[in-house]
């Protein structure tokens, strides 16, 4: 059995087939509705060699270790401990600076991460609202893997954590995006228009960017 394969059955698949999410490395194999599953998984054995071929080349693993330099809003941040007790990660310049037991440290700096994220993320939304002349009810982070951010018809808007990660001007642009959709729930021409406007440039590179990089973004804090 490959490992952690995921088994989805499709009601518009014609036939079997098998991917790699780029994101999290796991092969998923889409069937037919009423195709043979034994069958279907003795062909995806048959393909191991391809599944691994396509995990070598995804992004490799960028734990949170002490050494490792993560660039933050466009910022390389070195990750440092040091003998001691404090457990709170403080930013010293250009340094993440960190002590306490070293099985929590990527726990620790992951949750820096994403506080840091919520609050650049709370100030860059409530400053493209105030442009478009909208409210937003709340500004949330989380960790999907299938999108980079998401405006409910309440007015929360949820951002991947992981932006705080890309360049600034592609995390800018996904926040406009969002802002938009408190005016047009689609993805119309006039949306389209109006995340271009609040952007204040064609924000066409910055989703290319999230298409061509983004998955490497799901590989920082893994081990394997």
């Amino acid at each position: 059995m490959i490992e952690g394969l995921q088994i989805v059955r499709h009601p518009r698949a014609r036939r079997a087939r098998l991917s790699i999410d780029p994101a999290s490395g796991r092969a998923r194999l889409v069937l037919p509705k009423r195709a043979a599953l034994k069958q279907a998984l003795a062909w995806a054995e048959d393909k191991a060699d391809w599944i691994a071929e396509q995990r070598a080349l995804l992004p490799q693993p960028r734990p949170f270790v002490p050494g490792v330099v993560l660039t933050v809003a466009d910022e390389p941040l070195t990750i440092e401990w040091t003998p001691g007790s404090r457990r709170t990660v403080v930013r010293e310049g250009s340094v993440l600076s960190l002590s306490g037991p070293h099985e929590t440290i990527a726990r620790r700096v992951e949750a820096w991460l994403k506080r840091t994220a919520l609050a650049m993320l709370e100030t860059e939304t409530a400053e493209y609202a105030a442009k478009a002349k909208v409210s937003v009810a709340q500004v949330a982070v989380g960790d999907a893997k299938g999108r980079w951010g998401s405006c409910a018809s309440s007015g929360v808007i949820r951002y991947s954590w992981r932006l705080i990660l890309a360049p600034s001007w592609v995390r800018r642009a996904t926040v406009a995006h969002e802002v938009a959709h408190r005016v047009h729930m689609n993805h119309a021409p006039v949306f389209h228009a109006l995340v271009e406007q609040l952007y204040g440039e064609d924000p066409t590179p910055a989703r290319v960017w999230l298409r061509t990089h983004g998955a490497e973004l799901h590989w920082f804090g893994r081990s394997s």
